[in-house]
Formats: C-alpha cells, sequence, structure tokens
C-alpha cells in the first residue's frame, strides 16, 4: 500500500494530516442537540421502554451497549431528546476539568434519551461514522477545558463544541480506522483490566492478613472464643479489655480557613488524612487521628509529627503501641459504628465501649514489624503495577491521536489483522 504524503492541516490538534484528507467544522457534518430530559437518579428503572441517558451514569462509562441497565418510561419521551446507534454523546458539566468534555459512545438498537447537562452529536453518516467521531472526540474533547467557564462547576456551550475541526478521511477509510482502534484499544483495556484486578487481589491479600494477625497473632496454638463477632477466635495468652481502658479520645478543633496557610510548617488533619496547613499544631509525637464526620468517617491515620487535628477528625492517644493501635483500629472498621444519617458521625464513646484482645508488648512488635515490612514490599509491587497501567494508559491516548491525525496509516494493519 502506497505510503501517505502529509499537508498542514491548520488546526492546532491536528497538525499534519494526509494528503488526501480534508478538515471539517463539527457543525457542518453533524446535528447539535442539548439534552433537557428532566429524569433524575430515583427515576431510574432496570426495565422500560427507553435507554436512560442519565449524566451521573453516562460520564463513568466510554460506550453506551446492552451492559448500560438505565431505562425510563413513556412518560420521559420527547422526539428531539431521541439517542441512535452510532451517536456521541459529551459531558458539558463537571465538577472536574477532568471530566469535562468526556465522550460516549452509542452502541445500541434501541432508542435513547439525552439527559441534561449533556449534548448529544447525530452525524451525517453519509460522510462522518459514528466510531471514528468517537475516537476523534478522545483527542479534541480534551481540549474543550479551554472554553470552560465556572469555579466550582465547570461547563461549555454547544456553540463551542460547534467550533471544533476534526479530519476527515473518506467514510470507508474511516470504518477501517475505527475498527482498528475497536481491537487495538479492547486489547490494551484487557490488560489494563487484569493488572488493576492485581492490585485489588493483593490489597484483599494484605487486609487479610492484617486481619489474621490482629486477631490471632502469630504460631499460637491455644484459641478462646467469645461471645463477639470481633473476639471470635484469640490467643489465649492475650488479654481482653475494652478500649476505653486503652486509648484517650478527643475531638479535633475548628481552625478558620484564615489561620490554612499554603506554605504552612504544620499539616491539618480531618476526616481523610491531610487537608491543609497552618503555622500552628495542638498535637505533637505519636498520635491516631479517626475521621469524625462524613462518607470518611472512621478512616485510621498515623502521625509522629506536630499537627493539628481539626474538628472533623478524633485525636487518639494509646497506651499500647502506636503502631499496633494503627492496625487495630483498621481491623475493627469504625465506619460501622456511624451514624446512619446524611451527615455520618463518628462518636468517640461507642468507640471505646468496644472490646479487644491485646498480645503482650513483645508480640504487639513483632507483628507490626512483620507488617510493616510486608507493607513496604506490597507499596512497590503496587507502584509498579499503577506505572505500568499509566504507561498503557498514556500508550492508547497516544495511538487514538496517532490513528485519528493520519500519523499511523492503518488500513494496511486492518487488512493483515495486525491491531497494535
Amino acid at each position: 500500500m502506497k505510503k501517505y504524503t502529509y499537508k498542514e492541516s491548520e488546526v492546532e490538534w491536528l497538525g499534519e494530516i494526509p494528503e488526501h484528507w480534508e478538515t471539517k467544522r463539527l457543525f457542518n457534518i453533524c446535528d447539535f442537540i442539548r439534552g433537557n430530559s428532566g429524569f433524575e437518579k430515583n427515576d431510574l428503572l432496570s426495565e422500560g421502554k427507553y435507554v436512560a441517558l442519565q449524566y451521573g451514569k453516562t460520564y463513568k462509562v466510554e460506550e453506551v451497549n446492552e451492559e448500560f441497565q438505565y431505562y425510563v418510561n413513556e412518560k420521559f419521551y420527547k422526539s428531539s431528546q431521541i439517542v441512535n446507534y452510532g451517536d456521541v454523546i459529551f459531558v458539558s458539566t463537571s465538577e472536574t476539568m477532568e471530566d469535562l468534555g468526556h465522550s460516549v459512545f452509542y452502541n445500541r438498537n434501541d432508542i435513547g434519551l439525552i439527559g441534561g447537562e449533556q449534548i448529544l452529536l447525530k452525524p451525517n453518516k453519509n460522510i462522518l461514522d459514528g466510531k471514528y467521531l468517537f475516537y476523534a472526540s478522545k483527542v479534541f474533547g480534551s481540549g474543550l477545558n479551554k472554553f470552560a467557564t465556572g469555579i466550582k462547576v465547570f461547563r461549555f456551550d454547544v456553540y463551542d463544541l460547534k467550533t471544533i475541526y476534526i479530519s476527515l478521511p473518506k467514510p470507508k477509510e474511516q470504518k477501517a480506522i475505527a475498527e482498528y482502534l475497536d481491537k487495538a484499544t479492547a486489547r490494551i483495556d484487557r490488560i489494563i483490566a487484569i493488572k488493576k484486578e492485581q492490585l485489588v487481589s493483593i490489597e484483599e491479600t494484605y487486609i487479610s492478613l492484617r486481619h489474621k494477625l490482629i486477631t490471632q497473632g502469630k504460631n499460637h496454638t491455644e484459641f478462646v472464643s467469645y461471645d463477639d463477632d470481633f473476639l471470635k477466635k484469640v490467643p489465649k495468652s492475650w488479654k481482653k479489655w475494652k478500649l476505653r481502658y486503652l486509648l484517650k479520645l478527643k475531638n479535633g478543633k475548628l481552625i478558620k480557613n484564615d489561620e490554612l496557610v499554603d506554605d504552612g510548617e504544620f499539616p491539618v488533619y480531618g476526616g481523610n488524612g491531610i487537608m491543609a496547613h497552618t503555622d500552628k499544631y495542638n498535637y505533637e509525637n505519636e498520635l491516631i487521628i479517626l475521621g469524625r464526620v462524613g462518607a470518611k468517617c472512621g478512616n485510621v491515620h498515623y502521625t509522629n509529627q506536630k499537627i493539628w487535628v481539626s474538628d472533623n477528625a478524633i485525636a487518639v492517644r494509646s497506651s499500647i503501641n502506636y503502631g499496633y493501635t494503627y492496625h487495630l483500629l483498621n481491623v475493627l472498621k469504625l465506619n460501622r459504628l456511624a451514624s446512619e444519617t446524611a451527615q455520618p458521625l463518628l462518636v468517640g464513646n461507642n468507640v471505646k465501649k468496644l472490646y479487644v484482645a491485646i498480645p503482650t508488648v513483645k508480640e504487639q512488635e513483632e507483628i507490626v514489624e512483620y507488617l510493616d515490612n510486608y507493607t513496604e514490599k506490597l507499596e512497590k509491587t503496587k507502584a509498579n503495577l499503577k506505572s505500568q497501567i499509566e504507561t498503557l494508559q498514556a500508550y492508547r491516548k497516544n495511538l487514538i491521536h496517532e490513528c485519528v491525525t493520519g500519523k499511523k496509516q492503518v488500513t494496511s494493519a486492518i487488512k493483515n489483522q495486525v491491531y497494535a
């Protein structure tokens, strides 16, 4: 096959494109529909007549296919909001720049209804293949943040999207590129999924190991059982305690916004760890911090420095090994003690009521040392897997860019079944 020759596209995100390709503005090759269907989360059904493309669900997927099981019935039907196979949906509003411009391919033969905070593109199928448009959107979509308005919620308008130019090979070549990318990205995605499963597996193995060590120790042969979910089976030599005799808990203190300093010397701990920095502290030396308010209440953190514990957290002083206390409180899963309200709250007195079994000081130190060494190796393995995932994701992104801008000639690859 003859190799491409190139010309300047005069479009920034495209750069040079093959000589025989065109550039077209999206406005001239797509119809645009602004989503305004008024269905919310509680309107969604597991079965229904129309696929409900509700904003909160679509931004989490790349493709709406048969696995997407959200529906609404006739009362939400609007002929102006219909989504068909080959259409592309854009997220036009987001709390993060990363999600703004996220695109989704509609890969179903039934009818969908577009939800609010989204823009639907219906390509002119005589000129533009929908799947090719979808892959092109993965490149130009990331540049839509230049149109973003807002402070806490970012958005762009349908008029901004209409100004975008894309490269346009002939329809047959568009389909070939889309076919190639379907196969290539599917292969990459499978590898990424395997590595993510490995991350989950090694984390689950660690959690299981820690639970066993904290509840049963190492190399014990004699055990006793108690009528307690946590103390089902503990070494006979361990001593049973109520936590109120081992720990001192105290709610943190409010820190004002004007006391937070970007380059402050001391970290401010909230419910999910370090949330800011300041120039003053209210605790020093070894300390355990528990999340007190919100979805993260019950989270456990350890520090050995001067810090400020905010009113969203609980400061914990321990009479036993702090490393052991950290692991013990994690295993206890304190989030289960939180109030079942719109704003969950962890109360220190409820933590103090729990019973635990504690080994000797020496065994506490041995368990902590074992877990520290295991954690060090674990973190290296996790970092390596995460690095591999990031490399694969970058390769995937670059591959799409090269294909839809013509830097990679793929028609022959399709013919010869070479996918990456």
